[in-house]
């Protein structure tokens, strides 16, 4: 099981060139969707010029690989620090998947949804709600302002970006919902009981004193210095040495 840590960590080169105030609203996204139980690693990031020509190359021009964006450079938001894409981390921490129904989490819900709910709370665009090209992978937040406005040099206001993270603080300041509340009740009270499950079974094992049968296998023990004391043992225990006593295992010399 990966902390949320581990898992901002895989992101961290994807986020170097991005918009400050974006890469926040991208960090707040990883940790959000893993408090839901869904991994998410950061998968693009800023690009170049070049490195968009080198992309839009591919699968043209003889290339047999398979097209992955119809913008060349300068007419992608990758390219002015504004859009990111993503992918999910499956459960073994390297694997990642595109798989828009995968429930990886077991909520019945699919991650990806889970996902896209979040980004939309956080006033993030999401290129799966694209009409001509539907990119399912790409989130942006370019507030109305064009590629080509951007190749122009206009860039959101800092009163934009202002407006951007007060939204984003709200969010983050908001209560639980009676249904938030009721789930939460519901893990807490899940947890409480195994606690005390857990409480209950180490007390019922646990024996008050070292049983008839058991007390010279014990004395045996500790004798070959195997034991300091045999006290507070569970029946399980007493009974493995017990067993080793008989055995000879705890003869002079027979231990190593």
């Amino acid at each position: 099981m990966l902390t949320m840590e581990q898992i901002q960590k895989k992101s961290l080169n994807r986020l170097v060139g991005l918009n400050p105030v974006f890469k926040i609203v991208m960090e707040k996204l990883i940790e959000r969707c893993y408090a839901r139980g869904v991994w998410i690693v950061i998968t693009q990031g800023f690009r170049t010029y070049a490195e968009q020509d080198e992309l839009y190359a591919q699968g043209r021009n003889g290339d047999k690989r398979p097209k992955v964006t119809k913008a060349r450079g300068g007419y992608s938001n990758h390219n002015f620090g504004f859009a990111a894409d993503f992918a999910l981390l499956l459960r073994d921490g390297r694997t990642v998947s595109w798989d828009t129904l995968k429930d990886d989490d077991k909520d019945s819900l699919p991650d990806w949804s889970e996902v896209v709910e979040e980004v939309k709370k956080l006033g993030l665009e999401w290129g799966g709600d694209w009409r001509s090209f539907k990119d399912m992978p790409h989130l942006q937040m370019v507030f109305g302002i064009t590629t080509a406005q951007f190749r122009a040099g206009k860039h959101p206001t800092q009163a934009q970006l202002n407006a951007a993270l007060a939204k984003f603080n709200k969010l983050e300041d908001e209560p639980m919902t009676a249904e938030e509340k009721a789930a939460f009740k519901a893990l807490q009270n899940t947890v409480q009981k195994q606690a005390d499950r857990i409480k209950t079974l180490e007390t019922t094992a646990k024996q008050p004193k070292v049983p008839a049968w058991a007390e010279q296998a014990c004395i045996n023990a500790k004798a070959v210095g195997v034991l300091d004391t045999a006290n507070d043992g569970s029946y399980d225990f007493y009974r493995m040495v017990t067993l080793l006593d008989r055995a000879g295992v705890f003869k002079r010399g027979g231990v190593a």
